[in-house]
C-alpha cells in the first residue's frame, strides 16, 4: 500500500481514511488479516504509536476486528464495507461540485462537460 502523509492535519486521521480507501477497494479483502501495527507503521514511516491510535479507531468504528492469537482481520460484513465504500464515493462528488463550482460552473455546464468527456469529446 502507499501511503500518502501531509503535515496538513493529524496523521492518525490520515491512516484511518487511507485504511479505509484500502478496505473499500479490496486491496485488504473482507476477513482478510492485516500486517501488524509495527509492519504498517514502518511501511507508512510513522510512530508505531500513531498507527494504534488509527487501528483502535477503526476497529471501534467494526470495519477491523482483534483476536488475541490471530492479531487484526478486516470485517466480513461486506455490507459495512459497501455502506463505506458508498459514503466515500459522495464525499468525492461532494467535493468535485464545490471545485466546479469555485470555477465558476453550474450544475448544467458541469453535467455537460461530464457527458461530453464521457463520449470522448
Amino acid at each position: 500500500m502507499t501511503w500518502i502523509i501531509t503535515a496538513d492535519r493529524p496523521v492518525y486521521l490520515q491512516l484511518i481514511e487511507q485504511m479505509e480507501l484500502a478496505i473499500t477497494a479490496g486491496e485488504y479483502r473482507a476477513g482478510g488479516k492485516l500486517p501488524s501495527v509495527r509492519e504498517l507503521a514502518a511501511e507508512a514511516s510513522v510512530n508505531p504509536n500513531t498507527m494504534q491510535r488509527a487501528m483502535q479507531e477503526l476497529e471501534a468504528r467494526g470495519l477491523v476486528k482483534t483476536q488475541r492469537t490471530a492479531g487484526r482481520t478486516i470485517t466480513e460484513d461486506e455490507t459495512m464495507i459497501q455502506t463505506l465504500r458508498k459514503r466515500k464515493a459522495k464525499e468525492q462528488i461532494e467535493q468535485f461540485w464545490a471545485a466546479m463550482q469555485k470555477l465558476g460552473f453550474t450544475r448544467d455546464e458541469t453535467l455537460s462537460m461530464l457527458q461530453n468527456e464521457k463520449e470522448g469529446a
